[in-house]
């Protein structure tokens, strides 16, 4: 390195943007820093910025993600490994980990460096995922065990400590049904093909899908596509029951159903770009690294922000940030979404007309209008007949004017309390829906998240407070769950059968919203869109039994009001909330309530409108 020591983690970063394009054998690599969790694709990658000072631990695990990354660009064929992955689910999650352990296998046996480096980078894989925190069969995520069981076989590295428990929970059924393939995984390590046809033996041998299946990518596009046509259907028809409440027949009364198609065939093109991303967010590294996503945060989270607010967790180490699909298996996904669309059949008319009206609001904000006559611009073509009549016409030119809708992101943040069991949650789910099927035709992008506790009257955090001694106000007493039933860039027929997930008996515990409205806020205020909106879905004040039995009454409630104070006036987040059954506007300043979903037409229409009007915003201060 230099000895110009000004900046030494700016020296760090060249170096290792250096280093992993010289180990992955590419000069177009583009490596960036990022305080999300890390992600990583064939032409990108985003790591933790190390602090100044540039500790030694925060060091190696830079290298390690780095050289992950590295080792990706360099051993994986993701189209090799789209043809042979298994079906949705966790087989395919258990597949995708045994290819991050052959790659990552590759370079720790060749460079005892490197081997170091990963060594660091799965130890803090680890930590952020929920094996750290299993205590039960149940609670340990396959995917991870037999990913760290596979690196054990094909480096001779140790289980992290971490893991240890919740892989010893698995280890001996993992091994005694797949004993005699796992012993075959190093011969075939540096061949990805062999490698492939080895996992799905294992697969078999642990009753998670055919050895040789029939299922591709290819037929799972065509099964979502058919649902998606037949749920488009419905809306069609529902379109035409509408009959004269739209105010004109023709294009104005039905959606335009051409551009979610379009939409939809891009999608499905990208899936080829995507497939690294994904193997990385769903087998290893959760689902906070999502596409689109940015390294660049005006808002910090309140761990970064002492003395803001006058709040604090006991621990962090037990909560979890979780997909629909890591919590319930696909078929009973389907069997929820199946019971959700029940409860919409006597909603079909006005679902419909609400889509329509909501679309036709969001769509007039987008018409796009002309200045004519100008003496530069566009060639005006409409009016060159007259130039062809008369030639000492002069031509005539247009301008387009800006248009006052700017690009445009929604998160819809729903409240998963118990509180809100039975009715109340399947308005919100409706309400999500609803919603994200109707942005999605403006081209406005929609992210769907829920809040709530892995346990009810506190979890591992209150036991580890109970062994601890029972320090004085301790601060929040129970572990969370931040679920993400559809990510931003995710196609809304792609992720409709998580909804069903809310349905779910078991799911909805405790709620402690002021948390989970910072996670919600510093996901989107890291969108690249010009305009963020955040919906809070909810039916009152939150509860944690564990946390206010130890501190005071209104602890969590005014950590909530503080929250909503600071995104209000200082973040350039537009927050918006619905109470479902409950007035919330004794929280937030922009608020709508619905006591019953029949509540949905009507008026209801105009209200949830408003609040995408950028003119009818209130007036509010927000600090430079």
């Amino acid at each position: 390195m230099s000895n110009d020591k000004s900046n030494p983690v700016e020296e760090f970063r060249q170096a290792l943007g250096a280093a992993l394009r010289a180990m992955a054998r590419t000069e177009e690599y583009e490596l960036s820093y990022t305080a999300d969790k890390p992600s990583g694709s064939d032409k990108a990658g985003r790591i933790p910025q190390p602090p100044r000072g540039l500790p030694e631990r925060e060091v190696r695990e830079a290298r390690g993600w780095a050289d992950s990354f590295a080792l990706r660009k360099r051993h994986h064929d993701s189209r090799a490994h789209m043809s042979s992955q298994p079906a949705a689910g966790v087989a395919r999650d258990v597949f995708n980990a045994a290819e991050q352990a052959r790659i990552e296998a590759l370079g720790a046996n060749a460079m005892q460096g490197c081997k170091d480096n990963l060594s660091a980078m799965v130890d803090a894989r680890v930590r952020m995922d929920p094996i750290a925190r299993a205590r039960d069969v149940d609670e340990v995520p396959l995917s991870t065990a037999v990913g760290l069981i596979m690196r054990e076989r094909l480096t001779g590295a140790p289980i992290p400590k971490q893991a240890e428990t919740g892989v010893g929970l698995v280890r001996d059924w993992i091994e005694e049904s797949a004993g005699l393939h796992l012993d075959e995984l190093v011969e075939a390590a540096g061949d990805q093909k062999a490698f492939a046809r080895l996992t799905r033996q294992i697969l078999q041998d642990l009753d998670l899908g055919e050895a040789e299946s029939d299922e591709t990518e290819d037929s799972d596009e065509e099964d979502e596509a058919s649902d998606d046509q037949d749920d488009q259907d419905g809306d069609d028809e529902n379109d035409e029951e509408e009959g004269d409440d739209s105010p004109s027949s023709g294009q104005d009364s039905a959606p335009d159903t051409r551009g979610e198609e379009e939409e939809s065939e891009s999608e499905e093109g990208q899936q080829d770009t995507q497939l690294d991303d994904d193997m990385l967010s769903d087998a290893e590294m959760g689902d906070e690294a999502d596409d689109g996503m940015i390294p660049f945060r005006p808002n910090a989270p309140w761990q970064d922000l002492p003395g803001l607010f006058d709040y604090k967790a006991y621990t962090t180490a037990y909560d979890e940030v979780l997909s629909a699909e890591e919590l319930c298996d696909p078929e009973e996904l389907a069997r929820l979404r199946v019971y959700l669309d029940q409860q919409l059949t006597s909603l079909q008319g006005v679902v419909a007309k609400l889509a329509n009206r909501l679309q036709r609001r969001l769509l007039a904000q987008q018409n796009r209008a002309w200045d004519f006559d100008q003496e530069e611009g566009l060639l005006d073509t409409a009016r060159l007949a007259r130039v062809v009549v008369n030639p000492t016409q002069s031509l005539s030119y247009k301008i387009e004017r800006d248009t006052e809708f700017r690009d445009t992101v929604v998160t819809l943040l729903i409240d998963n309390s118990g509180s809100m069991r039975g009715r109340p949650i399947s308005i919100a789910a409706i309400c999500a829906d609803i919603l994200a099927r109707t942005l999605e035709r403006c081209a406005v992008k929609t992210e769907i998240l829920g809040f709530t506790t892995r346990a009810w009257k506190g979890g591992s955090s209150r036991e580890q407070w109970l062994a601890d001694g029972r320090p004085a106000k301790p601060g929040r007493l129970n572990d969370l769950r931040h679920i993400v039933y559809k990510k931003a860039d995710e196609p809304w027929r792609r992720a409709r059968k998580n909804l069903g997930l809310m349905m779910r008996e078991g799911l909805l515990k405790e709620n402690i919203d002021g948390e989970a409205l910072l996670w919600a806020h510093n996901r989107i205020v890291s969108r690249p869109e010009e305009r963020r909106i955040l919906m809070v879905i909810s039916d009152g004040a939150p509860v944690d039994d564990s946390t206010l039995s130890v501190n005071s009454g209104a602890y969590l409630e005014t950590h909530l009001r503080q929250v909503i104070d600071w995104i209000e006036t200082r973040s350039p987040v537009e927050l918006n909330a619905i109470g479902i059954g409950h007035d919330v506007t004794r929280y937030y300043r922009r608020a709508v309530t619905i006591m019953d979903a029949e509540q949905l037409g009507g008026t209801m229409v105009d209200q949830l409108a408003q609040l995408f009007d950028e003119d009818k915003l209130s007036g509010r201060s927000r600090a430079a």
